[in-house]
């Protein structure tokens, strides 16, 4: 039984934490030049993202971000007063609080997710990241990357 790691494997390891680091400090330098951070990016990433709807309650961001709830409350309040997304009482559980992004957050996340898929497949080989290159509902197979 193999016990320790070859020189090989820590040599990748090593090259893909490089990588991911420099996709990390991408992503904070483009969301910085945008007016926003990095994790305030992820919160309305992750709304637009959210499987299956249009927001995304606080306990489900806290998930997603690995955070806790509170920090994740403090967050979006920060994302509401830059007016990138909207609060609203739970339709079914009124204790849930829904985050829905507002006409400038999905504007906003819209663009830099573009400019990071854009980063991303000159990564590609490194990071796997499924569906991301696949065509868009508007988008023909010769539009894409």
């Amino acid at each position: 039984m193999k016990t320790g790691l070859s020189k090989n494997e820590f040599e990748s390891l090593s090259d893909f934490r490089h990588q991911l680091r420099c996709f990390m400090r991408f992503s904070e330098q483009l969301t910085h030049e945008h007016g926003v951070t990095n994790l305030q990016y992820l919160l309305l990433l992750h709304v637009k993202g959210y499987k299956g709807r249009e927001w995304a309650t606080i306990s489900e961001l806290a998930v997603r971000l690995q955070s806790h709830h509170h920090g994740v409350v403090s967050l979006a309040s920060r994302c509401e007063k830059l007016g990138l997304v909207s609060r609203k009482r739970g339709t079914v559980d009124k204790r849930e609080v829904e985050i829905h992004l507002t006409t400038a957050g999905d504007q906003l996340v819209t663009e830099l997710a573009g400019l990071h898929r854009k980063e991303l497949s000159g990564l590609q080989g490194i990071f796997n990241v499924p569906g991301i290159f696949s065509p868009q509902p508007d988008q023909t197979i010769a539009d894409s990357p």
